[in-house]
């Protein structure tokens, strides 16, 4: 009987100290929990509002580099600059004089379209005139945009269809009209001045595939031979493809 209680009051001893030693590590926060293991660390409440260096650091940098334009959907530009073309510089079919296959001359042009994202597509429209003809060209045309922030270069490429004609007839001289295809690469640069208006330039090369059938000859009042020959000169089919080269200052209008 005494051992049985002497037992007991034992074990009554040891789990009062093994509840004392759980309750001290508990509110102490010490190393070991039950089994083992112990729930993380509190994080303070104010941490998760702060942000990390480098994330802080990258977000300034975006908010001075953003051009603050918002999207583009809409654009159309106006161009002007001078023009080389050769007409047959790379094969000569009779399609021009040798004399005016090539020169110099002054282009106007107009564009539009549209713009997803760094992509544009649209038409555009364009007059050369030289000394002795005009070309105009219109051609389908789709670009690629690299945005950096308020400069932007890009690069196009464009093709469509081309006519070549005379101011007007000239005595003893074959009126040419020619027609044919042109394609057209460029590159160019715009800076923006406003979110909707833009000023730059752009470089562009043509190749023209150019072909024509019988011209007109307005007679020399000189002789029969002369005339007969002009006309057989003038009457021969021609062709021709020609490169060409333009330098234009452009301003556009994005929307």
């Amino acid at each position: 009987m005494k051992r049985g209680a002497a037992w007991s009051c034992g074990l009554v001893t040891l789990l009062g100290g093994l509840t004392s030693a759980w309750a001290v590590d508990t509110q102490g926060g010490s190393s070991l929990q039950a089994g083992g293991l112990r729930p993380p660390e509190a994080v303070p409440s104010d941490a998760s509002s702060m942000p990390s260096a480098p994330t802080e650091a990258r977000l300034d940098r975006a908010d001075r580099e953003d051009s603050g334009r918002g999207l583009e959907f809409v654009w159309l530009n106006a161009e002007l600059g001078p023009e080389y073309l050769g007409l047959e510089t790379l094969r000569a079919k009779h399609l021009v004089d040798s004399s005016s296959s090539k020169g110099a001359g002054m282009s106007y042009g107009a564009g539009a379209g549209v713009r997803l994202l760094v992509f544009t597509f649209g038409a555009r429209f364009r007059l050369a005139n030289f000394s002795d003809y005009q070309l105009w060209t219109l051609n389908a045309e789709a670009g690629m945009h690299f945005p950096l922030g308020r400069i932007e270069p890009y690069v196009t490429l464009g093709g469509g269809y081309a006519s070549l004609g005379d101011f007007g007839p000239k005595v003893g001289v074959a009126s040419n009209h020619a027609r044919g295809f042109d394609a057209r690469a460029g590159f160019g640069l715009d800076l923006y001045l406003s979110n909707t208006f833009s000023l730059g330039g752009n470089l562009t090369t043509d190749v023209l595939f150019l072909s024509r059938s019988t011209s007109l000859v307005i007679p020399v009042s000189t002789s029969p031979e002369q005339d007969a020959a002009a006309a057989v000169n003038g009457g021969e089919h021609g062709s021709g493809i020609g490169v060409g080269g333009t330098l234009s200052v452009v301003a556009g209008l994005h929307f």
